[in-house]
């Protein structure tokens, strides 16, 4: 059997990383399988040649530089090492177009995985990217024709996160109390009978940094309200709580319980949620949970991005829909004010909170028929010549 190489850069390109590597295992136990992750792609049994940096934006991305040409020095030596099959490449554009481009160099065949925002911001990427790879592989449904209309082969694959959805919830909810949220609740050691508020701020330093403390107010003033409530944390897995140690002691002061690499099953059990715009949106509206979406920058990137991104919403919840079915507080905006005003919306208006969960089915509905894992690894087994 052959070679595959799988470059991820943050938390959310690793999980689809290991749910592909554990495709390909399942058909082909064989393959060897080199690349860039972290915990998740290590338990996967991914030969690693370097860890993922959690760099992100115009101004944070400079205090990561040495990290960065650290592991693209490592990966070009593994690639030029290896002469893999495939080179899979998962979203990280400014790292993994370099990549793409010395291993064009060398004739190894490549497959974009999970594109970039390129329908948001730098859309001359497109043409960029379909000079270099030999087949795209997307998770958004109207990101396909963008590249086809570039000329590259691409194909829409559905979304990974419905496989972790499945491997971490019962396909059939229990009939038992409280049913599936209920079962969540007491797996996660909280109380089935109380209503769960969870908040999710992101898996990236710069949106801990700026999240966390938010959040500790807004459980503080909505606890003030609202006594009957419980609040779940869920970090990313890779987070350091370490770093983020009096941030989470502080939440824990109010209260909240902090969970690390349950995010599936903290949004199950949650009643609603408040959620730093990105996957975990999606995730969300998947689950059926109300949410309020929120997000902060540094100002100058914030002024930057205003510039350049060309988009009229950031969840991916109301830009697959095409309206604002969630509530999006960005900035100064993203204060517990607005929060809590939002939440109660949600509490108390019925049809504003059924309308929001209707929107959901219609979102999640191109998304049901197709696991992108599985067809990605027969992609990859398409692009290799291999025997089935």
């Amino acid at each position: 059997m052959g070679t595959v190489i799988i470059i991820t850069g943050e938390s959310s390109g690793e999980l689809y990383g290991a749910l592909l590597t554990n495709a390909l295992k399942k058909k082909w136990p064989e393959l060897r399988i080199i690349g860039v992750g972290g915990d998740r792609m290590s338990k996967a049994e991914v030969e690693l040649i370097s860890g993922i940096s959690a760099a992100f934006g115009l101004t944070e991305v400079f205090s990561a530089l040495r990290d960065l040409k650290a592991a693209f020095k490592k990966t070009t030596e593994a690639i030029k090492k290896f002469m893999p099959d495939v080179l899979v490449l998962i979203d990280y554009p400014d790292f993994n177009i370099k990549v793409a481009g010395f291993a064009k160099a060398l004739g190894v065949k490549i497959l974009y995985y999970v594109s970039p925002q390129v329908w948001a911001w730098r859309k001359g990427r497109v043409k960029k990217i379909a000079g270099l790879v030999d087949r795209m592989a997307v998770i958004l449904p109207f990101e396909a024709e963008i590249y086809r209309r570039a000329g590259v082969s691409c194909e829409f694959v559905g979304h990974p996160i419905l496989e972790e959805i499945e491997d971490v919830l019962p396909p059939h909810p229990p009939l038992g109390k409280g049913g599936q949220r209920g079962g969540c609740k007491t797996a996660l050691g909280l109380d089935p009978d109380r209503p769960l508020l969870s908040l999710l701020p992101g898996s990236r330093p710069h949106e801990l940094k700026r999240l966390l403390p938010l959040m500790i107010e807004v459980i503080r003033q909505f606890k003030m309200e609202f006594v009957d409530y419980q609040f779940c944390i869920p970090l990313a897995s890779n987070t350091d709580e370490g770093t983020y140690s009096y941030y989470l002691d502080a939440l824990r002061q109010e209260g909240a319980i902090i969970k690390k690499g349950e995010t599936i099953r903290a949004l199950a059990a949650s009643d609603m949620t408040v959620v730093a715009s990105g996957t975990a949106t999606l995730q969300a509206a998947f689950i059926e949970v109300p949410m309020v979406v929120i997000y902060k920058l540094s100002p100058l990137t914030y002024q930057l991005g205003r510039l350049i991104v060309d988009v009229k919403y950031i969840s991916l919840v109301n830009l697959l829909s095409g309206r604002g079915v969630v509530p999006e507080l960005l900035q100064q905006r993203a204060n517990p004010a607005d929060i809590l005003r939002e939440l109660k919306r949600i509490m108390f208006d019925i049809q504003y909170r059924e309308k929001m969960l209707r929107y959901y089915q219609l979102i999640k509905e191109p998304f049901l028929r197709i696991r992108a894992s599985e067809r990605v690894a027969e992609i990859i087994v398409e692009m290799a010549g291999w025997e089935r």
